[in-house]
């Protein structure tokens, strides 16, 4: 690392359990981020200012002016313009040492393994539990590592997968629930603040993966109540017949039907 390298990250390196050594994996990590809202902005922003040198961000939707009451990666200038844009504009910023990668596609089951491929760690930042099980199944089929959030009203989850190793999404909710059964959070509503809570639990949880320090949410379920500030941890297991990581898992992908903002 250069002169200003070691001062930007000086905050990491003298912390026992990053240091020079875990710097320098972060910047030659690369992370992929699907949804540039209101998970994936906290997400993104928090990994370039850690110096992961190369992130990639998805999402096919421009910014709205509904979406900055949580969105923090953008701005009312914003407004029209493609998130990954937007997205990628804040994190250069931040960090002009980083490279950014975008993707302003929808994840489908026909792009998402050549866009996962090239990344270490996967953050699913998605607004909906079709591409939630979509990522789950695609980072299984690939074995790529990633961290599922979601959050709804004052509510949050977390757990992060580690194919082969630990309970994948499936093992835990099996399939998506029937369209409609379940609210929006444009119906329902989602406090603004829960998506930084959440997603920097995400992008540190991708830094303790990249790192190798401390113990990760796997075979964990985090749940949190901001409205009573309780936090809850809760031991998951592999499931041996689990319709995707199973032993008899899945073999291809699937598309799954969709409800839109269903969890973000």
């Amino acid at each position: 690392m250069n002169d200003t390298q070691v001062e930007r990250y000086a905050r990491h390196i003298i912390l026992e359990h990053i240091g020079i050594k875990g710097q320098k994996k972060l910047l030659n990590s690369k992370v992929l981020i699907i949804g540039a809202g209101g998970l994936g902005s906290p997400v993104a922003l928090y990994l370039a200012a850690a110096g992961v040198g190369t992130i990639g961000i998805a999402d096919a939707d421009v910014v709205d002016l509904s979406n900055l009451q949580r969105q923090v990666i953008h701005a009312t200038k914003d407004i029209g313009i493609p998130k990954v844009v937007s997205a990628k504009e804040k994190m250069l910023a931040i960090n002009p040492d980083i490279t950014v990668n975008t993707y302003q596609t929808f994840i489908n089951k026909d792009n998402i393994k050549n866009i996962i491929k090239e990344y270490d760690f996967i953050i699913d930042g998605s607004d909906n539990f079709a591409t939630k099980f979509l990522i789950n199944d695609a980072c299984v089929l690939l074995k790529k590592p990633f961290s599922h959030g979601g959050i709804l009203r004052f509510t949050g989850q977390s757990m992060t997968i580690l194919p082969g190793k630990s309970a994948c999404y499936a093992c835990v909710f099996d399939s998506p629930p029937p369209l409609e059964s379940t609210p929006t959070c444009s119906s329902a509503g989602v406090l603004g603040t829960i998506a930084g809570m959440l997603g920097t639990i995400q992008a540190t949880e991708a830094i303790k993966y990249l790192t190798g320090c401390g113990e990760l949410l796997s075979d964990k379920l985090l749940i949190f109540d901001a409205l009573e500030m309780d936090f809850d941890k809760i031991d998951i297991k592999k499931n041996q017949e689990c319709r995707v990581c199973g032993k008899d898992g899945i073999k291809e992908l699937i598309e799954y039907e969709t409800q839109e903002c269903d969890l973000k």
